[in-house]
């Protein structure tokens, strides 16, 4: 490139320009002494220098003859040279950018700053001044903070640097912009890169602050005026040493202070004039904000319109690539700070020319400045002005389609609005939900009436859509996520008392985030650390296996390795649920593109670290048996990388967990969980309102215990007497509800499976995982009662099926279908002695048997106490044949379990009377009397009457000695009128 010679030096102080331009040249030369870091013992002409310039280009913009925009080209002709001259102090200028931990700062002033275990030694200025010599110029400071801009040290204060700032921004503003892009087309990428960064500080230096940061700084100045007599009077007379004194002037100094005073020094310390001064009033503070306020947008303003100058600049040359990510980042620093809204709709309008003119600098290269845009364009599309939504949503939407034109959808927008949001929602202090909802419903709006979306057919899945269709549907489904999202996080603040509602709130986040893989991972850590914080580890391991399947379907996204699972179908025998992290969506984002699975668990040592946490996990749950399905997956891995010692480890990991399982055989040292189904009647519950949840509620809670829980816990929320418990299991009838209160109906439930399943169900863990199906029963009767006689109970069984199985990474689950079976009274006694069978089965088969357990269930089996016992229900169903044909079927099925019924019983008399015997039982049983049974109970004829007299024995023999068989014969024969029963029985026929 043949480099313009006389636009170089127009731009340089070379011998042509300073004869050309004698008085400002002298002065812009002396400037760049004064400035040069080489330069010796000019170091406290820096203000007075920079203030020379700064008063001459007032005077010049005060000038009523210069104010037309010719003549001003003309004037700022004679400042060119200072461009280069602010772009090569750039490193010596004050850092203003917010996000440093402290302000860069001058080492003579502040070198009690620097952390005294840095091993650093003290500023050789500030040490030099306590002895009595000259100071000499400042070096660069050892202690300072590198900024985003790469400058190393900072000689300037803020002071000198914000008015040198203003004479670098005026040229600017009133240059010749032809001019201006001819000397930009001869920089080199590093000059223009400079040019950027210098750009970047000039947005944060004149950021707008607000009202209050105004007073304060006049507050603190004013303070600072006031005791300054009282603190050198101090210092004089010894009462306060100087190192406290340096510690307390450094803590309170002013955002703006000067950073060239040294206190032992009087012929350098620059004394205030305004030392006296008093405090403004309001209405100059309000004079002044308005200033501060125009100032920042003529600013911002000047490095938007170099921006536009940069970019037409070099947009036909090879730099393009080079530079257009700089412009950009620093068109999204300027609106990420407090700007007016003039300001930003011309920032908008900048920024979508570049998205349209360049779409391949957000979308194929650098992915973090599509994440800084959105979170940008998010912030702004919840402002409280109105012009400044309509710019954002509609710069947001023409985001949108840019990138669906590029690749015919926008995954990647898509994730990096749903990350923005979530990170505006959590971070942001003046976050408006309603206003942001408003500007979603604007984007919908372009979407559906956009004129320049592309149409033309997009097969798809079979069939055609036109591509302006499939572009409304991918907006309308971002946005139905973002409503979701947006509410979810919102109420999460609300809900942080409640660990049901608020564990479901991050369910539904997480799910949100179903096609941005390192976000729903980080939410199901999240939900993992809430529920072991209150020591529910079952979810907690589920929640780690969630995540390490998303991270194994990723894993195989990107590499077929043979020894790692081939994606979440690898877990199905950990849990069934876990196949909700399959990667099938039309959305979901290829692992290899940038940014995407970047965290440090999509690796294989991050799976393996999530599988060995989901075992430590079910280790505390007491869950063994699914700590062997965890480690199939695990043990593979050691295997393939020769680990042996991980391999023992893991392997003797599983024999404590197998020696477990065995020595708790039966089950019943370990309670897994308690079900209750759950209500929610009332307009006052929102969401939750005529809805039915499944908890899992720790081992052996109550029902008193949760009713309680959850009665407190809304009485507080919406009042005491607003809360009502439905004490009863019965349908409930909405309209016989007071609208005003909130209704919860509390139900003890539980597991139910079919006779298909209890054939796979054996252990009791079996009996207790991966449960979907539970039931409740309520006793009814015709007449609306709830309790009556043997022949007019009738009984609702209640099956309740929930959307996913139990344990899940939430301890409440919806009810999604509900199937009601009504039982006959006959079908309620043949369930009844069902169950007896069962107990009096289960005490037979203990080993070693239980004395106390095996007399109470002999008691409340067979005792003619027990109020509507076996006797009561024979003398009802069984005295004779049922008229109804419909019933014979139930009547032989309860003649069948009456015989089941009396063999558990003789097989539980004779291992307690033995225990009698051993006097394992010390206290006698009380007397029961021998019942006499209706004709036609047994279901064989010629079985009958030993039956009877069978089952008579066995009551007897649970209150009387072997010594008195004589007399329990004889009362046996007078009770149940059976000849040959006058010798005692033998204890085989027992």
């Amino acid at each position: 490139m043949v480099q313009d010679q006389g636009v170089a030096t127009m731009f340089e102080l070379s011998v042509p320009f300073r004869q050309q331009h004698f008085l400002s040249g002298l002065l812009l030369t002396e400037l760049s002494l004064i400035l040069d870091p080489d330069g010796e013992g000019v170091f406290f002409l820096h203000k007075k220098a920079i203030s020379a310039v700064h008063s001459l280009l007032c005077s010049h913009d005060a000038d009523p003859r210069y104010t037309d925009p010719q003549v001003r080209a003309h004037i700022a002709q004679l400042y060119l040279p200072l461009i280069p001259i602010v772009m090569e102090t750039l490193h010596q200028l004050h850092d203003f950018s917010d996000s440093s931990p402290a302000r860069v700062r001058h080492a003579s002033a502040h070198a009690d700053d620097a952390d005294p275990d840095s091993g650093n030694t003290i500023s050789q200025s500030v040490a030099m001044a306590i002895a009595g010599s000259p100071l000499p110029h400042a070096k660069a400071n050892p202690f300072a903070l590198p900024t985003v801009a790469g400058r190393q040290s900072s000689s300037l204060s803020a002071e000198c640097s914000r008015t040198l700032l203003v004479c670098f921004l005026w040229v600017l503003k009133n240059a010749d912009a032809a001019l201006l892009e001819r000397w930009v087309s001869d920089l080199s990428v590093l000059q223009i890169n400079r040019l950027l960064d210098l750009l970047h500080l000039c947005v944060s230096c004149f950021e707008y602050k607000g009202k209050k940061a105004l007073e304060r700084i006049n507050s603190l100045t004013f303070k600072k005026s006031q005791d300054m007599k009282a603190r050198l009077e101090e210092a004089i007379l010894g009462t306060i040493g100087a190192r406290q004194e340096m510690v307390r002037r450094c803590r309170e100094r002013s955002p703006y202070g000067s950073q060239e005073n040294v206190r032992w020094r009087k012929n350098v310390t620059h004394w205030r004039q305004n030392a006296d001064r008093v405090d403004k009033t309001k209405a100059e503070m309000e004079q002044e904000s308005v200033v501060d306020g125009n100032l920042a947008t003529e600013a911002s303003l000047i490095v938007l319109d170099t921006l536009e100058i940069v970019v037409k600049t070099v947009v036909a040359s090879e730099l393009k690539e080079s530079v257009l990510g700089g412009v950009l980042r620093v068109l999204l620093h300027s609106m990420a700070g407090n700007q007016s809204a003039l300001f930003l709709q011309h920032c908008f309008t900048t920024q979508r020319a570049l998205v349209f003119k360049f779409p391949e600098m957000l979308f194929e290269e650098d992915t973090e400045l599509c994440a800084d845009l959105c979170l940008r364009l998010l912030r702004h599309c919840s402002s409280s002005v109105g012009s400044v939504r309509s710019h954002a949503s509609a710069s947001l939407y023409l985001l949108m389609r840019q990138n669906f034109e590029i690749g015919n959808n926008f995954a990647r927008v898509k994730m990096q609005v749903t990350m923005s949001l979530s990170s505006l929602v959590g971070t942001s202090q003046n976050f408006n939900e309603e206003h942001l909802r408003h500007s979603l419903k604007t984007i919908l709006t372009y979407a559906e009436e956009d004129p320049g979306a592309a149409r033309y057919t997009l097969p798809r899945a079979g069939f055609s859509m036109s591509c302006d269709a499939f572009l409304k549907l991918q907006v309308q489904d971002l946005v139905f996520n973002l409503h979701m999202i947006l509410t979810d996080t919102v109420k999460m603040k609300e809900h942080q008392q409640d660990p049901e509602m608020l564990i479901d709130l991050m369910y539904r986040i997480a799910k949100g985030y179903q096609n941005s893989p390192d976000l729903r991972l980080t939410w199901l850590q999240n939900m993992a650390g809430k529920h072991c914080e209150r020591g529910n580890h079952a979810e907690a391991a589920h929640c780690l296996v969630h995540s390490a399947a998303l991270v194994a379907e990723y894993l195989n996204m990107l590499e077929d390795c043979r020894y790692l699972p081939i994606g979440c179908v690898t877990f199905q025998n950990i849990s069934s649920n876990v196949l909700e992290e399959s990667a099938v969506s039309d959305d979901v984002l290829s692992p290899e593109e940038e940014g995407i699975c970047a965290g440090k668990y999509f690796s294989e040592s991050g799976l393996v670290g999530l599988l060995e946490q989901a075992a430590a996990s079910f280790n505390m749950a007491a869950m063994y048996e699914a700590i062997n399905e965890v480690y199939k997956i695990l043990l593979p891995i050691h295997e393939a990388n020769r680990d042996f010692k991980k391999l023992a480890t893991v392997h003797g990991k599983l024999q404590d967990a197998f020696n477990k399982v065995y020595n708790q055989s039966s089950g019943w040292e370990r309670m897994f969980g308690t079900y209750f189904r759950v209500g929610f009647y009332g307009s006052r519950f929102g969401d939750l309102d005529e809805q039915e949840f499944v908890y899992k509620e720790p081992s052996i809670t109550k029902l008193a215990e949760i009713s309680h829980r959850l009665e407190e816990f809304y009485s507080e929320r919406f009042g005491d007497d607003v809360v009502e418990i439905i004490k009863d299991s019965n349908p409930v009838d909405k309209n016989k509800l007071d609208p005003n209160k909130a209704y919860l109906q509390i139900t003890y439930v539980e597991p139910f499976f079919d006779t298909y399943e209890l054939k796979e169900r054996i252990t009791y863990f079996d009996k207790n995982y991966n449960l979907r199906t539970f039931m409740y029963c309520t006793p009814f009767t015709l007449d609306g009662r709830a309790h009556g006689d043997l022949n007019e109970q009738y009984k609702r069984k209640t099956i309740l099926t929930t959307s996913h199985a139990f344990p899940y990474i939430k301890t409440r689950i919806n009810v999604i279908h509900k199937e009601e079976i009504i039982l006959v009274p006959m079908e309620v006694a043949i369930e009844d002695m069902q169950k007896k069978t069962q107990e009096l089965a289960f005490a037979t088969t203990q080993d070693p048997a239980d004395s106390k357990m095996l007399q109470m269930v002999l008691q409340g089996c067979v005792g003619t106490t027990v109020n509507q016992g076996p006797l009561e229900v024979a003398q009802v169903f069984l005295s004779d044949i049922p008229d109804d044909p419909k019933l014979f079927r139930h009547h032989n099925k309860l003649r069948l379990c009456f015989k089941d019924f009396t063999k558990r019983s003789m097989e539980n008399v004779d291992p307690w009377r033995q225990m009698k015997a051993s006097q394992k039982i010390k206290e006698p049983c009380r007397m029961m009397e021998v019942p006499a049974w209706p004709h036609g109970c047994w279901p064989f004829k010629r079985e009958r009457e030993g039956a009877r007299s069978i089952l008579a024995a066995v009551f007897l023999s649970l209150s009387v000695s072997e010594r008195s068989w004589a007399e329990a014969a004889e009362r046996i024969s007078k009770r149940t009128g059976v000849m040959g029963a006058s010798q005692p029985l033998p204890l085989a026929l027992l």
